[in-house]
C-alpha cells in the first residue's frame, strides 16, 4: 500500500495538517474527527479500505489538535459554568465556533483544488460537517453524520458517568502513562458494549496519539466551540445534500435520540442505528461504517 501523503497547508488563515489516501482523480471523501481527536483516530486500515472503493480519502487535524495550528486565547474558561450556560440557552464565550471549523474544511478543499467532496464527520466532526453542508452546499456531494447532534439540548445530554469521564482530568497530566490510563478509562465508559476492542491495540493507539501531539487546552476550546454554537437545528434544516445519519443505539455520551433528531431535521435523510455501538469506532463498527459510507457516497454520485 502507498503511504499516505502528509502535508501542512495554509487554509482559512491557519495551518492544517492533512493526509491523503488513494488517487487524486477519484471522488474525494473528507473525514472530520471529533473532540480532541487527531487525524490518526481515523485508522489507516479504514482509510485504505475506503480508498480501495474508488475514493480519494482525506483526513486532517482540526485546529487546536495534532499538527494543525493551536489557537491561543487569553481567557481561562470555567467549563462547568460554560456547560450550564449552554444548557440554559445563554451565550458562551469561546475563541471560535463550529462555523469557523467548517470554514477550515472549506479552506482545505480550496487549497487542494477540490470543488466538492463527500463529507463524513464523527461526533464534533459531524457537527462541523453539518455546518459545512448548510453553509457551503455547493461543496458537499453527500453528508454522513456519525454519533453527532444538532445542538438540540433536549436530546443531547449524555449519561452522568460518560460526562464525568469526559471532563475528568488525569491524575498526573504530565505523565504519559497517567494520560494513557485516563483515556483507557474514558473509552471504557463511552465505548461500544456490543463490539470487542482489543485493549492492547487501544493502548498502543492512545500511546501513538500522545507521542504525536498532546494539547489539552485545545480540547477544552473545541468543547467551547460546540457550546457557543448552541442549537443549530434551524441551520441544519437547510441542508440539501444527500444525508446518512449513523448512530449507536448504546451511545452513553451523545444519546441515540440526538441521531434521530438530526435525521428528522434533514429532508430525505437516511438513519442507520447500530445496535451495540457506543461513542467510538470499534473495529466491528468500522466494518459497518465502511459498507454504509461507500454505498451512500456511490449513490450520491459525482458532481454534475
Amino acid at each position: 500500500m502507498t503511504p499516505p501523503h502528509t502535508q501542512l497547508i495554509r487554509a482559512n488563515g491557519i495551518e492544517l495538517c492533512y493526509e491523503s489516501f488513494g488517487r487524486a482523480g477519484d471522488p474525494a471523501i473528507v473525514l472530520i474527527m471529533g473532540l480532541g481527536m487527531q487525524l490518526i483516530a481515523w485508522p489507516d486500515a479504514f482509510c485504505y479500505a475506503l480508498a480501495a472503493q474508488g475514493f480519494r480519502v482525506i483526513r486532517f487535524d482540526n485546529r487546536d489538535v495534532g499538527h494543525s495550528s493551536k489557537i491561543h486565547w487569553a481567557r481561562r474558561p470555567n467549563m462547568v459554568m460554560s456547560m450550564i450556560a449552554a444548557w440554559l440557552g445563554l451565550p458562551v464565550a469561546a475563541p471560535y465556533r463550529l462555523k469557523d471549523m467548517a470554514e477550515d474544511t472549506a479552506g482545505l478543499l480550496d487549497t487542494l483544488g477540490i470543488a466538492a467532496a463527500h463529507v463524513v464527520g464523527a461526533s464534533m466532526g459531524g457537527m462541523i460537517a453539518q455546518t459545512l453542508a448548510a453553509r457551503y452546499p455547493e461543496r458537499v456531494l453527500s453528508l454522513t453524520s456519525i454519533m453527532s447532534s444538532t445542538g438540540n439540548r433536549r436530546v443531547t445530554l449524555g449519561k452522568p458517568a460518560a460526562l464525568r469521564a469526559l471532563l475528568r482530568r488525569p491524575n498526573n497530566p504530565n505523565d504519559p502513562e497517567s494520560l494513557i490510563e485516563h483515556l483507557i478509562h474514558l473509552f471504557g465508559v463511552i465505548g461500544s458494549p456490543g463490539f470487542k476492542t482489543d485493549q492492547d491495540e487501544l493502548r498502543q493507539r492512545i500511546r501513538l496519539g500522545i507521542s504525536r501531539s498532546h494539547h489539552p487546552a485545545g480540547q477544552y476550546q473545541q468543547l467551547l466551540a460546540i457550546l457557543a454554537s448552541g442549537d443549530r437545528r434551524r441551520e441544519v434544516r437547510t441542508i440539501t445534500a444527500p444525508t446518512l445519519v449513523i448512530h449507536g443505539a448504546d451511545d452513553p455520551l451523545v444519546p441515540v435520540a440526538a441521531g434521530r433528531d438530526t435525521a428528522r431535521c434533514i429532508r430525505g435523510a437516511q438513519l442507520q442505528v447500530i445496535k451495540g455501538m457506543g461513542h467510538d469506532l470499534a473495529p466491528g463498527v468500522q466494518a459497518i461504517l465502511l459498507a454504509a459510507i461507500g454505498a451512500h457516497c456511490r449513490q450520491a454520485g459525482p458532481p454534475g
